[in-house]
């Protein structure tokens, strides 16, 4: 649903500043219209507010991804108002809606098994807030990731495809401004200089990264693998331990992989995941923790809930299960870990990514239907399968009872084909024993 700009498309021989490959400084940005990426924070606060002292011509823009932890979106402008910037809020809840519903198509998760939310929430992001910034002629684009993780290359490699004239501008790799600002203190004071509020706040036991499709939590106190996960409390729902005693029966309705129905109500993408979230967090569904590889070869971890994205994606896996057959099971089981290394490495607009998700395409566009699933302490039960007329289960064929399914005795042709190759191996020397 993504596509790229009409600037990429139309140079694939682009001539490239002299800047493109170049770590940029804050004094490089002298004269030029930078779109800083916000949350309204204290170090969007303090890179707007310096880059502003260098003389440098400032827009901030901020995404709506349906953020839970974001009680009013338009407060991001509200701070970054203090700093004398104006901010553009790109609403991106739509858009959002149908990268969940792609993540789920794909069964794209990572390591550990948990749901790609950030990844995909970046994809949004990026192709959202570039195509705003290029529209007011923005020539720079500033993020706010750090040096050590995943963002900066997702933010850095995104831009490049999508506006390759569009430089990138790293605060948090610049020389200049690490020593300037060495921790949240220093900030603090900096702005303080200028009437802008701020506190640094009490230590916080982990950080938080937050989109419709579900929440990440990190560093601080969950970086030592002595913490237990247990020191996250959920925003999207409960602990399993805390869900409700008695079971609840959930119907879902696909049509070629998407949901299109919850309980028998039709709905949006984004009601669907909307209501899904609040359904899989008040029975304790999603909630995961891994040790993942981060793009540039470190390990990290992270404690994660996406609820939503679990209802709906283990109930498309029943569905899964019905319509495809042994070998495009293994072929969607490749091309599933394929895209969910591609969008955990910022490469949503590869050419492999584009293939495998046409690929996927194809290979689901059958699965439709009715699957209904029990909800029950963090656990999603089978309950039933219907209306998939597609479906390769045929009970007959499958029953231990006499039936006027598949007829036992035919299958003595095929044993005896398999009992050749078999016999041949072991004659051969070629069985280990």
């Amino acid at each position: 649903f993504f596509f790229l700009s009409e600037e990429a498309q139309r140079c694939p021989s682009l001539k490239l500043t002299p800047f493109a490959h170049m770590a940029l400084s804050a004094k490089d940005l002298r004269g030029k219209l930078v779109g800083v990426c916000v949350s309204g924070g204290l170090d969007s606060k303090t890179v707007s507010k310096r880059l502003v002292e260098e003389g440098v011509q400032v827009l901030a823009f901020s995404a709506d991804l349906g953020q839970p932890d974001e009680d009013d979106i338009q407060n991001v402008s509200k701070r970054m108002a203090t700093c004398g910037v104006e901010t553009v809020i790109v609403d991106l809840k739509a858009e959002m809606a149908e990268g969940c519903f792609d993540v789920v198509r794909c069964q794209a998760r990572y390591d550990g098994g948990y749901w790609n939310t950030t990844g995909i929430g970046r994809i949004v992001t990026c192709h959202g807030l570039v195509t705003a910034m290029q529209k007011r002629g923005v020539q720079v684009l500033s993020h706010g990731a750090t040096g050590r993780g995943n963002d900066q290359m997702r933010f850095e490699r995104y831009t490049n495809v999508l506006a390759p004239s569009m430089l990138v501008y790293a605060p948090w790799r610049d020389p200049e401004l690490l020593e300037e600002f060495p921790g949240r203190s220093e900030m603090v004071t900096y702005l303080s200089k200028f009437g802008i509020e701020a506190f640094v706040g009490p230590k916080k036991k982990y950080s938080t990264d937050a989109n419709l499709a579900g929440l990440s939590h990190e560093a601080e106190d969950l970086e030592s693998v002595q913490t237990p996960m247990t020191i996250v409390d959920p925003e999207m729902g409960v602990w399993p331990k805390d869900a409700p005693d008695a079971e609840e029966l959930v119907e879902l309705t696909f049509d070629g992989a998407r949901c299109v129905a919850v309980n028998g109500k039709r709905l949006s993408p984004l009601e669907v995941i909307s209501l899904a979230n609040t359904i899989g967090g008040r029975n304790g569904l999603g909630i995961s923790h891994a040790l993942e590889n981060r793009i540039i070869g470190t390990k990290s971890r992270g404690v994660y809930e996406a609820p939503g994205m679990e209802l709906l994606g283990r109930a498309l896996e029943y569905l899964y299960q019905a319509v495809l057959d042994r070998r495009a099971a293994a072929l969607f089981a490749h091309l599933s870990s394929l895209v969910s290394n591609q969008i955990y490495d910022g490469r949503w607009f590869d050419p492999a990514t584009v293939a495998a998700r046409k690929a996927i395409d194809e290979l689901t566009k059958t699965a439709s239907g009715v699957v209904k699933v029990g909800c029950y302490k963090g656990n999603i039960h089978f309950h039933s399968l219907s209306d998939v007329a597609a479906s390769l289960y045929n009970e007959a064929d499958s029953s231990m009872e006499a039936s006027d399914g598949l007829n036992p005795v035919s299958s003595q042709g095929y044993a005896e084909i398999q009992a050749v190759e078999a016999r041949s191996l072991a004659l051969a020397g070629q069985i280990a024993k």
